[in-house]
């Protein structure tokens, strides 16, 4: 699935995408460390894996999103 980087907080390598309907989608650490990035901008493209459905859906993955 691919998102937009809304947020990310360098220090806690945790932040926030949003999906293509505009909703604000948070991810942790072990999901910005799973995608082997060591920086995110906001405005870049990423691909992200998810897991659950719903209020429960969290990010497993995030990496940028490559053509």
């Amino acid at each position: 699935m691919q998102a937009t980087a809304y947020t990310y907080d360098s220090e806690t390598r945790s932040g926030q995408v949003l999906l293509d309907d505009g909703t604000p989608v948070p991810f942790d650490a072990p999901a910005f460390d799973a995608g082997g990035l060591r920086l995110l901008r906001p405005g870049q493209r990423v691909r992200i894996e998810t897991e659950g459905a719903g209020e429960a859906r969290r990010i497993t993955l995030v990496t940028l999103q490559t053509f």
